[in-house]
């Protein structure tokens, strides 16, 4: 939480700091005076024997907490104000996972596919309730298993069955992902417009599908840019090693984590790119996306601390005006 002069909400009532200034000057004024009048009019003499009795400089505590309690109250009442991490309680999210085969890799124990069902289902079970999460595979084609709902049961359900399939069509992945969300937009956008969504994308491998060209119609930087004209960022995860090897039809073969058409993706979309080699690595980025997708960033009111605390030193100082000058100030 971070508080700064600038958020405050009724500034104007600082200008009372004017009218506690004009008392603390008033006291001190009238201390002065009574001092003037008692020099005045006392006998010298006497008044030498009797100071060393007279009234302590405690009994100018009460007027000092006083004052202190003021400025505490009209802090109070000018609305501060502190930003402070609060639940969303709208956001679309659709979470876009590689099953190509090279998902079979054992480079991520125990499998590349094994580790990544662990952590987004670790992902969907702990974002906030507020958060619209669908699912979505691609292998060769993209699949939309589950459309955004703020229900974890059918997305962690989805996410065990997982299958795998050849080839890679990172495009349409994207391609299907943006078309739910504006369906779902539709559906649910109000009075404030549909709420802000992300795509959130993890592969381990080069788009195959329509062509290795990532500029094709259909490919994947192209479905990129589609997604920052609508200002839908990709939060791009590179899941996996370059050591990664997978048998097909009896032959191994390189599955070679592809990190630098993750990274594009992610930067024409506006998104982040993250990149995991081992399970524990891809569990740490989906929490911290769980952090940043599941809160956000708000201005909320912080008076309460001051009110309370300038209620306190205003007890305060009526308390140690009975113990000082056997009267309330």
């Amino acid at each position: 939480m971070t508080l700064s002069f600038h958020n405050f909400s009724a500034p104007l009532w600082f200008l009372a700091l004017l009218a506690v200034a004009a008392l603390g000057f008033g006291y001190v004024v009238v201390l002065r005076s009574r001092r003037k009048r008692t020099l005045r009019f006392a006998n010298l003499e006497l008044l030498e024997k009797v100071t060393s009795a007279g009234p302590s400089r405690w009994r100018h505590v009460p007027a000092i907490l006083m004052v202190l309690a003021l400025l505490l109250l009209t802090t109070a009442m000018a609305g501060p104000t502190a930003e402070q991490r609060v639940p969303r309680n709208r956001a679309t999210v659709m979470l876009v996972i590689d099953v190509s085969l090279s998902m079979e890799a054992t480079d991520v124990a125990p499998t590349r596919l094994k580790a990544a069902q662990v952590a987004a289902k670790s992902f969907a079970q702990g974002l906030t309730p507020g958060v619209n999460l669908g699912l979505i595979t691609f292998a060769g084609t993209a699949t939309v298993l589950v459309a955004p709902t703020t229900d974890r049961a059918p997305v962690a359900q989805a996410i065990d069955h997982l299958k795998l399939a050849q080839s890679t069509a990172t495009g349409e992945a994207i391609f299907a992902a943006l078309q739910s969300i504006d369906g779902f937009s539709q559906v649910v956008g109000g009075p404030d417009g549909p709420p802000p969504a992300r795509i959130v994308l993890m592969s381990d491998g080069k788009q195959t599908i329509p062509t290795e060209n990532e500029d094709d119609p259909r490919g994947s930087f192209t479905a990129a840019k589609a997604a920052a004209d609508k200002k839908i960022p990709i939060t791009t995860i590179s899941f996996g090693t370059v050591d990664g090897t997978v048998e097909i039809e009896g032959r191994t073969q390189s599955v070679a984590v592809d990190d630098s058409a993750m990274q594009e993706i992610a930067k024409l979309s506006g998104g982040d790119f993250y990149k995991a080699a081992t399970a524990d690595q891809l569990r740490k980025v989906y929490d911290t996306l769980g952090e940043q997708i599941g809160y956000e960033i708000k201005l909320a009111d912080a008076s309460r601390p001051w009110l309370i605390l300038g209620t306190l030193v205003a007890l305060l100082a009526a308390a140690t005006s009975l113990v000082f000058n056997q009267r309330l100030p």
